[in-house]
């Protein structure tokens, strides 16, 4: 994936010669982008200028994930994480402006590729499946996380004039889903390849269409179409990592046995690393020093004592999850002092030596296959088939280090089990908010810490409500006005 990632920063610089506020509009009175695209390779760089995008927006994605939930605060209470925690963002506030944006980069650059390659000679764009494939993946990727993050949204497909795109209206969810994501990754799945080799690891794949259709059909309780979808996944030789810990050692081979996709970061590339190992240390400079982490840290990300509650002492995933100090070299362990001036927990999924600031190997995982095993767990127990439910959850169970739960176990107590599950072994990985959302426990968990009933979505960049400047076809989400 190195080489992948080193041609983000380029083609990225390529394909933004036109930026407009509202939805990406294609440059359809210069030569810039055709001359992109006439070779296998200018399609291939084209597909990485896509995923050069998901590399901005998932350095954010742990306040929508992470923060919104109940496992996760804001302790400090500072600025956008402090408001995203306690239900108080302003719906001018970058953090919405720079998603919406994001998202509609990377559709606008799979749209242009998909219009573009439609017509294209398959002898001379010999990967052509491949690059429709994984534009496909990624515009799928871009629609779930906006519907989910926004609610109804524009469903843009094709290249939009200046006028066009000032009048194309906010759709329903269902809609976009039937339209575009499902069809989407249907296709992707059909077009895909089941893996790469060298540089090409990294590259969306079967495997990766199929766990995020299983995923698609999970929040929309469709349990029908997604057990089966989701247990073909469990037949294409992924498998759990012996030992959890070395999913987070990143002296390791982040393509393992268990990854299926991540948005990939790779360090010493001049600004291709992620920024998670800083965004996510406590300001303690003992810490600092002993963890090797260069440049400055910002308390952000902190395990609220809720999830900490959750773990049994022999639990193997505890410690590393959240910690409230560090055990320095000579085997003594240093508590986080409690102070307004850092954090008193932290998680140590995303620490890591680095020697630049913001310059990270680690990955964000966006789905890895204990995930999919324990989607495939619910969707088996929501359509009544909870004894063959049962053993997807207890291998990750096992893995853990926790005695296998015993045959017999309800459908309704193994339902509370794999939720359970789902918060140990995924904290930190952007789904507890999400995962509260689908299954409709958002308001009854979260109103203690100041949510309303319609925050089950974030309001709607104001710029882009101002900028159509039409109710009827673009109006905010209830209760943002």
């Amino acid at each position: 994936m190195k080489k992948i990632v080193s041609l983000v920063a380029l083609v990225t610089l390529l394909m933004t010669s036109c930026q407009k506020t509202f939805i990406e509009i294609l440059p359809v009175d210069t030569v810039t982008v055709d001359v992109l695209y006439k070779t296998d390779k200018d399609y291939q760089d084209a597909v990485v200028g896509i995923y050069g995008i998901y590399q901005d927006q998932y350095a954010n994605m742990y306040y929508f994930g992470d923060i919104r939930g109940d496992d996760v605060w804001d302790e400090l209470v500072k600025g956008t994480p402090g408001a995203v925690d306690n239900f108080t963002l302003s719906n001018d506030d970058a953090l919405l402006i720079n998603t919406w944006r994001n998202y509609y980069k990377a559709i606008t650059r799979a749209n242009t590729l998909l219009e573009r390659i439609a017509t294209a000679d398959a002898a001379v764009i010999t990967n052509k499946n491949r690059h429709i494939g994984e534009a496909e993946f990624l515009r799928a990727l871009a629609y779930f996380d906006l519907v989910r993050i926004f609610g109804d949204v524009p469903l843009v497909t094709k290249s939009l004039s200046i006028d066009e795109s000032y009048k194309t209206p906010r759709e329903k969810v269902d809609k976009i889903y039937d339209e575009i994501i499902i069809k989407d990754l249907l296709d992707a799945e059909a077009k895909l390849p089941a893996s790469y080799a060298g540089a090409e690891v990294g590259r969306a794949t079967k495997g990766a269409a199929r766990a995020l259709l299983g995923k698609v059909y999970l929040t929309r309780k469709d349990f029908a179409k997604a057990e089966p979808k989701l247990q073909e996944v469990t037949t294409m030789g992924y498998s759990l990592l012996p030992n959890w810990t070395d999913l987070w050692d990143y002296t390791k081979n982040e393509h393992h046995a268990e990854y299926i996709f991540d948005i990939e970061y790779e360090q010493g590339l001049g600004g291709e690393g992620s920024i998670y190992t800083n965004r996510f240390t406590p300001k303690v400079t003992s810490m600092i020093t002993f963890y090797g982490i260069a440049g400055s840290v910002d308390d952000q990300n902190t395990p609220h004592q809720v999830l900490f509650d959750l773990f049994d002492a022999k639990d193997k995933r505890k410690d590393l999850t959240a910690s409230k100090g560090y055990t320095d070299a000579t085997g003594k362990f240093i508590p986080l002092l409690v102070s307004s001036n850092n954090m008193s927990a932290y998680t140590r999924k995303y620490i890591t030596r680095i020697t630049t600031a913001n310059d990270s190997p680690a990955n964000w995982k966006v789905i890895r296959y204990a995930d999919v095993l324990l989607m495939y767990a619910e969707a088996l127990n929501e359509n009544g088939k909870t004894a063959t439910a049962l053993p997807y959850l207890n291998q990750v169970r096992t893995r853990a280090g926790l005695d296998p739960l015993a045959t017999g176990i309800t459908q309704t107590a193994l339902r509370d089990q794999i939720v359970l599950e789902r918060r140990r072994e995924l904290a930190f990985e952007g789904h507890r908010w999400f995962d509260l959302v689908r299954t409709g426990q958002a308001y009854t968990v979260m109103q203690k810490y100041g949510m309303k009933q319609h925050m089950t979505v974030f309001p709607v960049p104001l710029a882009q409500v101002q900028l159509v400047n039409n109710p009827t076809i673009f109006p905010q989400n209830p209760g943002y006005q």
